[in-house]
């Protein structure tokens, strides 16, 4: 590399950093310029929440749900397994919301090697509603959740309401490596996409649709083998002609990872999954990786000039990820971790050229070239 690419790399850096900066602020602005339009009639709406093992934090995040302002909701609880923790949590909601309209489902047949999938399949027939909004057991929301994401659906040209999500933090050091994450990778790079109209912007934090629309795609059934199941639900509602919204609204993500190995396989899976589904913009993203493209500059460009360097990258890191903490009202925790963050994500982006086996919910699995899934030793689906 010479020292012009060297000098050319660090600006593509540095521009990446300003641009998505940017991105949060016009984020920012349209929530507090652009409040959701407020439609004349709320149509009943069922919430499906698949459930597995009874992470930190569930009991909360689902009362969090059967707490809505909403006039008329559904909450249908999916388990697999009658053995799994999550039942004893859920039935206990039920005990403590006995005016809330809340249902247990507990199914363990599937068909397909997406467990997520086919939890959310066993679950559908016990939804009595028209309006569907799918959500991780994982999230957390205010009482305004549900009037806000289905709130664009009012408008007949929108097949699908999306929402992102900010990572909160309730276990000790991998769990802040994983908040910052979500917060100053995921997030920045997802509000890009969305200003650029690039990203596609579908994620599990909420998934709503009507139901005619479900069931226009294929329903659940289409999904049965896709590790991006929410990806997958965008790109086909999108075929219909119909527009994905991605909404105001930022759901907590309660995040948990108890030891390193897991935070390893979770961000590999994620990782590994992009690639699988967008291998040209995967290898693009390079460039989001502001500190270690601006440290390979620094080691070409020489002393004295590379301390120099570095310490301004990480100046403006801080400065930028300060900023978008500031506007999206995301958790400062560990806020001086970021540069151990950005070299173990960088670490994560090398690591996931190299292999396309995952592990999920206690299960290897192999992704195909498509992004579909099917457990490891077994035949492709």
């Amino acid at each position: 590399m010479s020292v012009l690419s060297a000098g050319l790399v660090l600006l593509v850096a540095l521009a990446y950093l300003i641009g998505v900066t940017a991105a949060a602020w016009r984020f920012a602005r349209r929530r507090i310029v652009a409040p959701p339009h407020e439609p004349a009639c709320r149509p009943p709406v069922s919430v499906l929440k698949p459930l597995y093992g009874a992470e930190p934090g569930l009991a909360e995040n689902l009362r969090s749900f059967a707490d809505q302002d909403y006039p008329e909701f559904q909450l249908v609880l999916g388990i697999r397994d009658r053995a799994d923790p999550a039942l004893p949590i859920a039935r206990a909601l039920i005990r403590e919301r006995p005016d809330r309209d809340i249902v247990v489902v507990v199914d363990p047949r599937t068909e397909g090697s997406n467990l997520k999938v086919a939890n959310l399949e066993n679950m559908l027939p016990s939804a009595r509603h028209d309006v569907i909004v799918i959500s991780d057991s994982d999230m957390r929301v205010r009482p305004d959740y549900l009037r806000t994401v289905t709130a664009p659906l009012a408008d007949p040209r929108t097949g699908l309401v999306s929402c992102l999500y900010k990572g909160v933090p309730i276990g000790g050091f991998c769990s802040v490596l994983a908040a910052l994450h979500i917060n100053f990778g995921f997030l920045p790079g997802a509000l890009a996409g969305e200003a650029l109209d690039i990203g596609g912007g579908c994620f599990g934090a909420t998934l709503a649709l009507r139901r005619d629309v479900l069931e226009r795609i294929g329903g659940f059934g289409r999904l049965r083998n896709e590790l991006a199941d929410d990806h997958r639900m965008g790109s086909a509602v999108r075929r219909l002609g119909l527009v994905t919204v991605l909404s105001t609204y930022v759901v907590e993500n309660r995040v948990w990872e108890p030891t390193l190995e897991s935070l390893w396989q979770h961000e590999l899976r994620w990782a590994r999954t992009s690639r699988a589904m967008a291998p040209v913009p995967f290898v693009g993203w390079v460039i989001g990786h502001t500190l270690a493209l601006s440290a390979l500059a620094a080691i070409e460009l020489g002393l004295p000039a590379a301390p120099g360097v570095v310490l301004l990258a990480l100046l403006l890191r801080w400065a930028a990820a300060a900023a978008m903490a500031h506007w999206l009202d995301l958790p400062r925790r560990g806020l001086w971790l970021l540069p151990v963050r950005d070299v173990l994500s960088f670490a994560v982006y090398i690591v996931s050229f190299c292999g396309r086996s995952v592990s999920w919910r206690n299960h290897q699995f192999r992704i195909g070239p498509g992004g579909q899934l099917r457990v490891e030793g077994d035949k492709p689906v």
